[in-house]
């Protein structure tokens, strides 16, 4: 279960350097083998390889009315592996496609990560929050 969020910053090559506290927990669970692909929020997101073969299976067999959508997902997606310091490399595609630049924000979404460019998350929260809590959120407290 991966949560909470890193703000990391991407090498002149492209490279974010995953959380010490991740790394670990991927060794274990997929041997440092991830996968990267883009979301249509403006995101990417960021599977162990085990869980995006799965997500991988449902997107394959969705109808083909949502042919589009599987094409974003599936026709984005990038295998990489962490080398030995951690790093993956997310390629100029995959970086152009989430207009991501030096600070980047990578955040724990349970099953997996999204890697977000800082400031355009940072105005999607504050936009969030503007708008007020949804519906669905109206009886959830802590």
């Amino acid at each position: 279960m991966f949560q909470g969020s890193s703000a990391l910053l991407l090498d002149a090559k492209g490279r974010m350097t995953v959380p010490s506290k991740h790394r670990d927990a991927l060794g274990v669970e997929c041997e440092h083998k991830l996968t990267l692909t883009r979301h249509p929020d403006g995101c990417l997101l960021l599977f162990p390889r085990p869980i995006w073969e799965a997500q991988r299976e449902r997107l394959a067999a969705l109808p083909i009315s949502a042919r589009a959508w599987t094409r974003i997902f599936l026709g984005s997606a990038c295998d990489v592996e962490m080398d030995g310091t951690g790093r993956i490399l997310i390629s100029p595609e995959l970086r152009t496609a989430a207009s991501l630049s030096k600070e980047v924000m990578l955040l724990g979404m349970g099953s997996h990560f999204e890697i977000w460019d800082a400031a355009t998350l940072a105005e999607k929260e504050k936009a969030a929050i503007a708008a007020g809590m949804p519906d669905s959120l109206a009886n959830f407290n802590f």
